[in-house]
């Protein structure tokens, strides 16, 4: 029996917006300095919709759709401080912009080739290499979090972007709990 997995897309790269990172200041449209209100209104000149009913202790979260999308999943969850500042931007595997990265294409790839490019540019570029506790890799300064998110009967990557400055402790141990699962 085929298992039907239409209910659950992976967008191919040429249907996702397209953005630039440049780690721990700009994420595409996005300044990581950004307060609430302007983070909703640029990615509303984008395209996307803000939804806010979404709940995290100590945290303002806001989700995005694309407009006129179908699906209720988000393709990208922004989480605020108490004081509208923008903290963290989660991007969905499935739905999410494409986000690169120093050339690599972080969203929506399968978990292994995305460890190779990382591997390759922390050599070429002589920089360490960072494992989160799932055993996802990314490379020292690249300021993110990476995950893995089941599709059917396979996975995806999905990213978690953060403002840390020189404290890397700042990704998982103070990260809003929700982001942490991706399905």
């Amino acid at each position: 029996m085929e298992m039907d997995t239409g209910m659950r897309p992976v967008l191919p790269d040429t249907e996702r917006d397209q953005w630039n990172y440049l780690p721990g200041r700009i994420l595409g449209p996005l300044r990581m300095d950004m307060h609430q209100e302007e983070a909703i209104a640029v990615l509303a000149a984008h395209g996307f919709t803000a939804k806010t009913d979404g709940y995290s202790p100590g945290w303002d979260p806001v989700r995005f759709a694309k407009e006129g999308s179908p699906l209720s999943q988000a393709a990208l969850e922004c989480y605020f401080y108490a004081d509208g500042e923008l903290a963290y931007v989660q991007v969905d595997g499935r739905l999410g912009p494409q986000v690169t990265c120093e050339g690599i294409r972080l969203i929506g790839r399968l978990p292994s080739q995305l460890a190779q490019e990382m591997e390759a540019h922390a050599t070429k570029h002589d920089t360490d290499l960072r494992f989160s506790p799932t055993g996802d890799i990314s490379c020292d300064g690249f300021q993110l979090e990476l995950g893995a998110q089941r599709v059917g009967d396979r996975v995806v990557s999905w990213a978690l972007f953060f403002v840390a400055g020189d404290d890397h402790s700042n990704t998982r141990d103070n990260a809003p709990e929700a982001v942490w699962y991706r399905w």
